[in-house]
Order: structure tokens, then sequence, then C-alpha cells
């Protein structure tokens, strides 16, 4: 990292560097991960889980996702400073120094940690450790810079909330949570890579290896398409696996094929274009978020439904 950015903080309000730290931890993120979360208690307490439990986890897993995201932004503010998409985060600004923001991090996690072990349980706070530490030094120090497949096994971090969903209630692991791990894992590649589509240009400055960087749309929405079915295969083997309702594989099935159509479209028109404003990825990329979603909210109420 570089010594140059680590620059003094300019005058800023108090509003502002309390909002510069809130963006260092990419809320964003934070609520998607939690999405995966939240649900999964639901379904393995097969209705309400106890509000206590569901807060702790709750608090402990949006510190743990937070720190990540800070380590992130300390290490990636050489390459933020370049990109449209993120020049307007604290570091580039130098609203927050890079050894503040270390130490914050560092903070978040440590009280993630805690907070998991004493109110609900170490596996869960394990889990939890894992996902940060691969995320930090498996993506972003390895991974990200390095190859095309940075984001097909760095996303192994975000499917961790699924699994740390299910141990807080069971405290143990099964063939379950390993299923909704896979949906978030097969999810990941199509939703980062409509939205790196997008941003194409500003990762080929910085010389990050993204897939849309490397080769052209065509081939890279034939790749999201292949990862988009395998996605929904493996969302409906829940059904069998964990026994559920007539509600969960009905919006697996309708939500499957409406993601599929999305994601043909990209195909059809990156067989025509590699013009960005023709391709429109970000309806694949939108769509995603509205997928990933709404299946986790019928993970949560078919139980309930029971």
């Amino acid at each position: 990292m570089n010594g140059a950015y680590a620059a003094a903080p300019g005058r800023a309000s108090v509003k502002d560097v309390v909002m510069a730290y809130v963006g260092l931890t990419k809320p964003r993120v934070i609520e998607l991960l939690l999405l995966t979360t939240v649900p999964v208690m639901f379904f393995a307490a097969r209705g309400v889980p106890a509000l206590g439990l569901v807060v702790a986890t709750v608090v402990g897993g949006t510190f743990s996702a937070g720190s990540a995201s800070v380590f992130n932004c300390v290490y990636d503010r050489d390459i933020d400073e370049q990109m449209r998409r993120t020049r307007r985060r604290a570091l580039p600004r130098h609203i927050v120094t890079p050894g503040a923001a270390l130490l914050f991090g560092v903070v978040l996690g440590v009280l993630s940690t805690v907070v998991l072990w004493l109110w609900v349980n170490p596996l869960s706070a394990v889990l939890s450790v894992a996902a940060n530490a691969f995320y930090v030094f498996g993506y972003t120090m390895l991974l990200k810079r390095r190859t095309t497949q940075n984001i097909v096994w760095g996303g192994i971090a975000g499917c961790f909330p699924a699994l740390i969903g299910w141990t807080a209630v069971t405290d143990q692991l099964s063939w379950v949570p390993i299923v909704l791990f896979l949906v978030v894992f097969f999810w990941t590649p199509p939703h980062t890579w409509a939205l790196a589509l997008r941003y194409r240009e500003d990762y080929a400055q910085v010389d990050v290896p993204m897939l849309p960087v490397v080769k052209p749309a065509r081939s890279v929405a034939r790749q999201i398409v292949a990862y988009s079915w395998v996605m929904v295969a493996t969302s409906l083997a829940l059904w069998p696996v964990a026994g559920t309702g007539p509600l969960y594989p009905i919006a697996a099935t309708v939500l499957g094929a409406v993601f599929l159509v999305e994601a043909h479209q990209l195909l059809r028109r990156a067989g025509r274009t590699d013009q960005l404003s023709l391709l429109q990825p970000m309806r694949l990329f939108h769509s995603s978020n509205l997928y990933l979603s709404l299946l986790f909210v019928a993970v949560a109420i078919d139980p309930l439904l029971r």
C-alpha cells in the first residue's frame, strides 16, 4: 500500500467524518449480507427465532461485514482514488487517514467476534472470522488484482452469512445451509460481472483483471448464463434437501425463470454489440439483487406457513 495516500484528513464537519466512517463499512453490502442471514435463522428455527438471538447475530454480523469492508477500503485506496465508482469514498477524499481506518476495522472485527462468541455461539464467531479473513486476505490482497477468477472464489466470503444464520440457531452445520451457501456462490459471478461490465473502463484503468476487462461482452454474458442456470438448479435443490413447503419451490422457480430470461437477454444483446449503452448490464445487476432478496424472503416465510 502506497504511503503517499496517508495524507491527513482535510477540514470536515463532524457529520462528514461520521458519515465517512459509516461509508467505509459499505452499508449496502451489509444489508445484502444480513438479508441472507436472518431468513436462514427463521428457516433453521422452523418459525420465529428468539429476538435476542436475532439481534445479537445481526449486530455481530454487521460489525464483521463492516470490518472486512474497512480493511478492503484501506488496501484498495490507491485504485479507489482512480475509479469513478469509488473516488468519493472516505480515503480517496482524505477525510479519514488510513491509520485511523485500519484501527476502526480492527475494533469492529474484535467487537464482532466478542458479540457472536458470547451472545450467539463460538461456531458462528469462528465462521464470521473465517469469512472476514478470506475476504481480506483471499479476495482483496491475493485474487482481486491477479486473476479473472477473483470474484468467483473471492465471493466465497459473501456466502458465509447463510452458514452463520443457520449455526446461530442450531449450533451445527448441515446440508441445508450448504445448499444456500452454494446458491449465493453461483449468484455472485452474474451479479458482479454485470456491474463490472458497466465499469469495465474503470477496472481496466487500474489494471484489475475483472472478466469484462479481458474478455468481450459476449464471452462474459455466456459465463453469466452458465452460472445463472447452475444457480437456479441449486436453489431448487433446497426443496428435497430441506423438505420445504410448497411456497419455496414455487418462488424459486418463478424467480429463477425471470432471472434466466434477463441473463439470456443480456447474452442476446452482447451477441449484437459490445457498446455499453446497448448492453444495459445494470438491468441484470438490479435483477440479481431483487432475485436474491425475494428468494431469501421465501426462505424465511416458508416455515411460517407450515
